[in-house]
């Protein structure tokens, strides 16, 4: 499975930016996707997931209510649609698949449960 990344670039703070993220797997609508990111010196974390349906999601606290994830399974496509973006935003995004449905939620914080990772875009926002 190979997953391809794409929307990143320059934003001012309190803007907008959508990513994509193309899946070529064959079995799309069963796998739960997720968007991680990883700013300068920190960790990758998680910033939020949906299942293979698109009826269960989750996000993370710091994104929760500025940030909107969506699928279309009949593309193969996955979306993350950031709003009033902040400074802290600032990273490289990554989308990542993981072949179960749905899981645990402390199973889809974790990166190690997704199985195929895309290359990253990256996202910065500055005035």
């Amino acid at each position: 499975v190979q997953l391809q990344a794409s929307g990143g670039g320059l934003v001012q703070p309190g803007g907008s930016l959508r990513l994509s993220c193309a899946s070529s797997a064959h079995t799309f609508d069963s796998h739960t996707m997720g968007w991680f990111r990883q700013a300068p010196g920190k960790e990758r974390e998680f910033v939020a997931a949906i299942s293979g349906s698109g009826g269960q999601t989750l996000y993370a606290d710091s994104v929760k209510g500025r940030f909107i994830i969506s699928r279309d399974n009949a593309k193969n496509m996955m979306y993350l649609q950031m709003n009033v973006l902040e400074p802290e935003d600032t990273a490289v995004y990554y989308c990542a698949e993981d072949r179960n449905t749905w899981g645990p939620t402390v199973a889809l914080l974790r990166a190690e449960e997704y199985d195929y990772w895309g290359q990253g875009t990256l996202v910065t926002v500055s005035s």
